[in-house]
């Protein structure tokens, strides 16, 4: 496809998370290939929009009334009333991306790009509504990029959330490809909703990036990382319970306990009240378990690889995932890491454990003795490099691509 042509990237906003993240670095690769990028977003707003590469048109939609909103939906699947009930239609407080479903149809009619790529569940479910109600040739691929089990399953702890599972099962297939980012969540999906897993193509997120390993090598200015300091271990991600960073700083206080070290945790809660909540709950922490003035937590930076480039282990603790992209970053610098063996993606990425221990979600004890054992006898970093490469910005991008021409597969 040679012609310009539109495609266009639905999300909530953009937020510091990974999977924003990874929306600009795709974003920014397909533009530069010759395709306009449009960026749609239920709310302009987010730490990432000062970082938005030029050329890429970032729209917001309008909110419309509920009932209005509902009434599209209904419209968009009147054989899926059931489906919708308890999700969309009875609860007072829709979720926001139903809310912009009659903007989103005007967007899809007005500008019919050559494919929508939706990012996460309401975004998934809206965009396919949206493309049954503007009725254009536009290829609609839906994206998971967690585990669902953990947020629509039985395990889940957002009782909003556990009613998606039969809305999903009918209106994913509908769209023209349904993609994950790992095949653990491809599993997981299939498992949790019943889609047919033939029906769902794994494209790894693209993380690596000419961008990334520039950023690495700019100055850092931090005295924690001074010729004959202690080694830094470092924890990336968002102020939630998911990344179960308490587990984090209790096996730090077992390191920390044979051996001088620091840790810093970069993150952030996407409610402010809520960042400084858990981020003073987890001070309170550092300071029974006697290793406060060891522990730094910053919140958001601006290049986080300055710091992977320079830790001695990035330690991922979360209790589930998609496709961690902070270990992959963290590789793609040299830096070695330690992960849970947590539902999904850092098996697949650590081959594993071939490049980085594995160890039980939740159990601080293995984790400190991973970190141990990793400062001690540290991967080499070139072979890190060399792992992470699979993950280049350019090989999901040509997978992309492969899509939106037509050509499906599944893995």
């Amino acid at each position: 496809m040679n012609e310009r042509s539109t495609i266009a990237f639905f999300l909530f906003n953009l937020s510091g998370g990974g999977a924003e993240k990874r929306t600009i670095t795709m974003a920014e690769a397909i533009s530069s290939r010759g395709y306009q990028v449009d960026l749609v977003l239920c709310k302009v707003e987010g730490v990432l929009l000062k970082q938005m590469p030029e050329g890429i048109k970032v729209m917001g939609l309008d909110a419309s009334p509920a009932w209005l909103a509902k009434a599209y939906a209904v419209a968009a699947d009147p054989g899926g009333f059931r489906a919708l009930l308890r999700p969309f239609l009875v609860t007072r407080e829709p979720p926001v991306p139903l809310l912009c479903l009659p903007a989103l149809v005007k967007y899809l009619r007005r500008v019919r790009p050559l494919a929508m790529i939706a990012m996460m569940k309401h975004q998934n479910l809206v965009a396919v509504q949206a493309s049954r109600l503007a009725r254009v040739d536009t290829r609609i691929i839906v994206s998971e990029r967690n585990a669902i089990s953990y947020e629509i399953g039985a395990v889940s702890k957002d009782w909003s959330l556990r009613f998606l599972a039969p809305l999903i099962r009918r209106l994913y297939p509908q769209a023209d490809a349904v993609v994950t980012v790992s095949k653990g969540v491809a599993d997981d999906l299939a498992s949790c909703t019943g889609i047919s897993r033939d029906l769902i193509t794994t494209i790894y997120n693209p993380v690596v990036s000419a961008d990334l390993i520039a950023k690495a090598s700019l100055p850092l200015n931090h005295p924690w990382f001074t010729p004959g300091a202690p080694p830094v271990i470092l924890g990336i991600g968002r102020l939630v319970p998911q990344k179960d960073f308490p587990t984090l700083i209790r096996a730090f206080a077992r390191v920390r306990s044979v051996r001088p070290a620091r840790l810093i945790i970069l993150g952030y809660h996407l409610n402010p009240k809520k960042t400084n909540e858990r981020r003073e709950a987890l001070i309170k922490l550092t300071s029974e378990l006697g290793v406060g003035d060891d522990v730094e937590l910053p919140g958001f930076v601006d290049n986080p690889y300055a710091y992977m480039a320079r830790a001695a282990a990035l330690v991922l603790s979360s209790v589930h995932e998609g496709l961690p992209g902070v270990l992959i970053e963290a590789m793609a610098c040299g830096c070695p890491v330690v992960s849970t063996d947590c539902v999904s993606g850092p098996r697949e990425i650590l081959d594993n454990g071939r490049f980085g221990p594995l160890v039980p979600v939740g159990d601080d004890y293995a984790l400190a003795q991973a970190i141990l054992k990793t400062l001690d006898q540290p991967i080499d970093r070139d072979r890190l490099r060399q792992r992470a490469d699979m993950f280049a910005v350019d090989t999901a991008v040509d997978e992309y691509l492969n899509l939106l021409r037509g050509d499906r597969k599944s893995a």
